[in-house]
């Protein structure tokens, strides 16, 4: 079984320390504790961060970091990511929105991340609230603090942090003295298991929409109550609070309705109209983290349609950052960082336009500087091949494909159709280059699933690793990881149950035994997790009191393997009358009524039936890209955008 996170697990004695319960203080002698003081007079922290396993995340004061005068500064921001520096500091969005909110004079944006469990013990312990890494204050002193939620497993993370903070959880509980709580990210798409906790979400791609926020914030900033309301009338902007939301006596979701005139009926994802520029002076990170190399946006959204990604629904359209500003911001990012390594990112790279012709502008620009490009990404295909062989010279590593099931007929089914043959091919030419180090990602529980597609995934693997045997005289190394499908909402495979854990087990027997023979490494998800997973990503807004009770049970960090607790989530949702199986492994009708139905993500539901029925019937849709368009509802905002140049409508 592999960890979810494995690449940064902590030793064993950091990570077995026990946790240390400590008396909060009283509220009023929090109200008038000088925490800064407190944090400054501990030798600038080193009184604690001797202790902790890794201090680097937590001392701030990396080269690009921004560090402004608190006192001149009247707009004060959190940026919180609820999981580790070295996660957090891989992530794209966080610097987009360090750099917009610092570009404006009379706001200061400030990091922090989830602390690992021995700074925790050692905050509690010391009565310390979590603070910016930028400046050492409160999370408590800054006016909003903004959460970026990417991953449902990450839902305790944030409680926990406002608990270090100080803060209420529940956003009933807090006051105009408390900072705003806000959220966007992903799973926000879906934002009702966590809105109990959460003042206002901003729904879709953030750059333009935090900075209309940011003008309602300024006008109303000492009336929380009126702020709300006013925000609410923002495109993107979706305050939970007044909305009432209601179910049938069955569980399910009845609906959900506006309590004040300012909250609208639907809530429209936003979509920025063309590819904001690359951040090309991010914070460089004094540790390894995840990702650790530089990286620019080249093209947001994808067109393939895989029936099972979210990510390639919820951020359509494609658009394209221009090969020369591609190059522009290559150069400004080496120059402004130091970077050896740029990851040139999207979705689906090959499908940029003439990403071959980047490649070897980019090449040829720094053959000499031993510049290295990588390609997340990429299509299974000869030309990813050749892609990855025009980069700069480098040392042949791993190549990374996902086919995501093994037979022709299921890929198919999910919109993937990629021919036995074409994979086959790319593997010959990988080997015939010399490239031996494979790693293979496929999935499990697929709708239209049978037995004997599992056993595909075994045939597909020996077939390769014959072909590299033939070719090179031995055994390529393949590496398969094996995911648990997890039906994701505004996706035609919303309505679908998850497989049980009983349903899995027999189709890892068979991977296991299968993969074993061919001497293939076989790694997987535990179900326990993929299932708290579906639970949460389909939840309703009942769930936020499961999230409560789980978290003050001790859960957190749900994300790696040796922290997650499945009894504790499961003891949750049976205290609160629930149970997880009913959000994750139950079919919904085509006309239940879904917890995000009030998201306007710009697909239409009309669409995903489609799709949804395409699946079942192993219909391909073809790259609307490529050929006519599939009518999945984007016509609209595109007219939107043609009319907002034309000057006849704004957005």
């Amino acid at each position: 079984m592999v960890v979810i996170h494995p690449m940064l697990t902590p030793k064993t004695e950091d990570r077995d320390r026990p946790f240390l319960h400590q008396q909060r203080l009283k509220p009023a002698e929090a109200e008038s504790y000088n925490w800064q003081a407190e944090i400054k007079n501990m030798s600038s922290l080193d009184d604690i961060l001797y202790q902790v396993s890794k201090p680097a995340r937590y001392t701030g004061g990396e080269w690009n970091s921004i560090a402004k005068d608190w006192k001149a500064t009247p707009i004060r921001i959190a940026l919180a990511f609820p999981d580790i520096y070295e996660i957090g500091m891989s992530n794209l969005a966080l610097p987009i929105l360090y750099e917009t909110l610092n570009n404006q004079p009379d706001v200061i944006a400030e990091r922090v991340y989830a602390p690992w469990v021995d700074m925790e013990t050692l905050l509690r312990y010391h009565n310390i609230p979590l603070f910016s890494l930028e400046t050492k204050h409160p999370l408590s002193d800054f006016d909003i603090i903004g959460f970026s939620l990417g991953y449902e497993l990450t839902y305790t993370n944030m409680l926990n942090m406002l608990d270090l903070a100080q803060v209420p959880l529940f956003s009933h509980q807090r006051q105009d003295s408390h900072p705003l709580i806000i959220a966007g990210g992903s799973c926000t798409l879906n934002p009702e298991p966590v809105a109990d906790f959460i003042d206002l979400f901003v729904i879709g791609e953030a750059e333009e929409a935090i900075l209309r926020l940011l003008e309602v914030f300024r006008a109303y900033k000492d009336n929380k109550r009126e702020l709300l309301r006013k925000a609410s009338c923002l495109p993107g902007i979706y305050v939970p609070s007044l909305y009432q939301v209601d179910y049938h006596k069955d569980g399910t979701f009845a609906g959900i309705t506006p309590k004040a005139p300012e909250a609208k009926l639907t809530v429209e994802r936003q979509i920025v109209t063309k590819l904001p520029q690359p951040t090309t002076k991010p914070v460089v990170p004094y540790i390894e983290v995840i990702h650790d190399r530089g990286a620019i946006e080249i093209q947001r959204g994808c067109s393939r349609g895989c029936r099972f990604c979210q990510a390639g629904m919820i951020y359509r359209p494609v658009r394209e950052l221009p090969q020369q500003e591609v190059t522009n911001a290559v150069a400004a990012l080496i120059k402004n960082c130091g970077y050896n390594e740029v990851s040139l990112v999207s979705l689906s790279t090959g499908d940029y336009q003439n990403i071959s012709g980047l490649i070897g502008r980019l090449s040829h620009k720094y053959y000499q500087d031993n510049l290295t490009l990588s390609l997340p990404s990429l299509r299974l295909d000869t030309s990813s091949i050749k892609l990855i062989e025009s980069l700069l010279p480098r040392r042949k590593t791993t190549l990374t494909f996902a086919p995501e099931a093994g037979s022709e007929r299921l890929r198919q089914a999910i919109n993937k159709s990629i021919p036995e043959e074409v994979i086959l091919d790319t593997f010959a030419a990988a080997f015939d280059k010399g490239w031996m180090n494979l790693k293979l990602y496929f999935m499990i529980g697929l709708p239209t699933e049978t037995t004997d597609d599992i056993k595909s995934i075994v045939d597909l693997v020996n077939k390769i690793c014959r072909l590299g045997r033939k070719i090179r005289n031995k055994p390529p190394r393949v590496r398969v990881s094996v995911a648990t499908f997890v039906p994701k909402p505004h996706t035609p495979c919303q309505w679908l149950a998850q497989d049980t854990e009983y349903q899995l087990y027999p189709k890892h027997e068979l991977l296991k035994q299968g993969l074993h023979r061919a001497g293939a490494r076989l790694s997987w998800q535990d179900p326990k997790t993929s299932q708290l997973e579906a639970a949460l990503s389909r939840g309703d807004r009942r769930l936020g009191k499961v999230i409560s009770k789980a978290w003050e049970s001790g859960c957190k960090l749900d994300a790696w393997s040796e922290h997650f607790d499945y009894q504790k989530w499961l003891d949750s949702f049976e205290e609160n009358g629930l149970d997880p199986a009913f959000y994750a492994n139950r079919d919904r009708p085509l006309d239940e009524l879904l917890p995000w139905q009030h998201i306007d993500i710009g697909l239409t539901t009309a669409f995903l039936k489609k799709e949804y029925q395409n699946m079942w019937q192993g219909k391909e849709t073809p790259d609307c890209r490529y050929g006519p368009c599939n009518a999945c509802g984007l016509q609209r905002w595109q007219l939107d955008c043609q009319r907002k140049f034309d000057g006849t409508t704004t957005m």
